[in-house]
């Protein structure tokens, strides 16, 4: 079986040049996400999936249930939208609408030369630390760079930066770890 992350590509791919070339890129970023946090619900989407339903009666429940939550292009108030929600019914595609939102990010992000990054630590982070951070990697990376923290008590100390594809980890566990691997040797 195919994974999330290759089945949503294509999907992704085509609905990004769809918003980019109608100039939408911000709108259809939040509906996607939006929808990508609700279908993230293992619940709804197996309560979707049940065989008594067609696929004209998971669209209403959706457009309706997008609505709700705020999306217009995903809520019934665009024909792309809801031209895009009947082809994921159609094939069974539904379940990777949180894929789809990740990789239409990716490629946004891309193309307006940001990344997001994810400071982890031990405690909170002052905004002028979180700044100095933003600012170091934007020299490294040469992209913009949105930075959101999170803390993770079990790191001790230091920090772990994830910006796309690279990984810093300067935490205090991985410096213990490293020691411990270098002393068992």
């Amino acid at each position: 079986m195919a994974d999330n992350n290759t089945v949503a590509r294509p999907y992704a791919q085509a609905i990004f040049e769809i918003a980019e070339d109608a100039g939408l890129l911000d709108n259809w970023s939040e509906s996607l996400a939006t929808a990508g946090q609700l279908l993230g619900d293992r619940g709804l989407v197996e309560y979707l999936g049940t065989p008594v339903f067609s696929d004209a009666q998971r669209l209403e429940f959706l457009t309706g249930l997008f609505s709700k939550a705020g999306s217009t292009l995903l809520g019934g108030g665009d024909v792309k939208g809801t031209n895009f929600l009947k082809l994921l019914l159609e094939n069974g595609r539904v379940a990777v609408l949180p894929e789809i939102s990740e990789q239409f990010e990716a490629h946004k992000a891309k193309v307006e030369n940001s990344v997001d990054a994810v400071v982890t630590s031990a405690t909170p982070i002052s905004k002028e630390r979180e700044q100095q951070i933003a600012a170091s990697l934007r020299d490294r990376l040469g992209r913009d760079v949105r930075i959101t923290t999170e803390i993770d008590e079990n790191l001790i100390g230091g920090a772990v930066i994830r910006a796309g594809d690279v990984v810093i980890d300067g935490s205090l566990r991985a410096r213990l770890e490293g020691l411990a691997n270098a002393l068992t040797k």
